[in-house]
Order: C-alpha cells, then structure tokens, then sequence
C-alpha cells in the first residue's frame, strides 16, 4: 500500500476535524484517547482551524498525518513540547485506521514526530498508552518505545509513560 507521511496545513482544519472524528469512533477509542466523539462533535469550526494553526509549519506543535495515494487521510499522530520535562516531546492522538495497520504508517508517523523533535533539540520522545490497550503497546515497542516504570492516573484508567530517545540534530 503506498501512502504519504507529512505535517498538517493549515488551511486542512476540515481534514484535521475529520480524521480526529473518525479516530474518536474507532472500538478502541475509549482506551486511546481522552475525548469522546460527543465532545469532539460539538466543537466549533474556530476549534480546528486553531487546532490545525497550532500543528502545522511555524505552530509550536506538529502534527503528521498518513494519506493514501487515493487522497484518504488514514493516520495521525501529534507532537509537541512536554510541560513535564523540557528535553522531552510528548507524543499525543496516534491513530493508524483499520485496514491500514501493520503497513508501515505507525512507524512513519512517529519516524515524523522523532525528526520534528530532534529539529527542536528534544533529546526524548514521551507518550503515554493505555495499560489495557496491548495492540498499540506492541506497535510502540515495534517503532524503539520502551516502558519507563512510570504509570499514570486519568480518568479512562491507569497508562504506561513509554519513552523513545530522540538524537537532536546537529547544528
């Protein structure tokens, strides 16, 4: 399957809407994600065009998305500054749509997130994943992620905080 990996624009804020969409119905969602398809429904145009304004090329976040050769966005996954640790990029909303896992996109989605890390001098890759939720645990693994020992507490249960290192770019 050929697809494409590159940062949102944005003038996309539809696309960016409709994908977050389409990801927040995914079964496995309620794990995945802190949104539900309610709240997300609800929020106004103004809510994604800033949402795609702060992810895409001069934002202070990026966001990358998978679409097909047929146009479909099919994957997502944003990155941005962690409030946490100033060294670390925290890795956010990884959504790879059924029938398109197991083809390479999660890994290039997060091969994307580690370059604009590194491009911003952050030494490490965060993310959190749920402890119930095995199939992204497994592909987080596959892409260099390894358990920290840390969990934490939200309100969808408890996450393992995952950590991949990120070798800043030299200047």
């Amino acid at each position: 399957m050929s697809f494409a990996v590159r940062r949102v624009e944005a003038a996309e804020w539809a696309q960016v809407r409709d994908l977050r969409l389409r990801s927040l119905r995914d079964p496995v969602a309620a794990l995945a994600f802190l949104d539900t398809i309610e709240s997300a429904s609800a929020q106004p145009d103004e809510f994604w065009q800033h949402r795609a304004a702060q992810a895409a090329e001069g934002g202070p976040n990026g966001q990358f998305v998978a679409i097909a050769a047929d146009g479909d966005w099919f994957g997502s996954a944003t990155v941005l500054g962690f409030r946490d640790a100033a060294e670390s990029a925290l890795v956010v909303g990884v959504y790879v749509a059924e029938g398109h896992r197991g083809g390479g996109a999660i890994e290039a989605l997060l091969d994307a997130c580690a370059a604009w890390a590194a491009a911003g001098d952050f030494t490490e890759l965060v993310l959190e994943v749920h402890v119930d939720n095995h199939r992204a645990q497994a592909a987080y693994e596959r892409c260099g992620f390894t358990r920290t020992g840390q969990i934490t507490e939200h309100e969808n249960g408890q996450e393992y905080v995952m950590l991949r290192p990120v070798v800043p770019l030299a200047r």
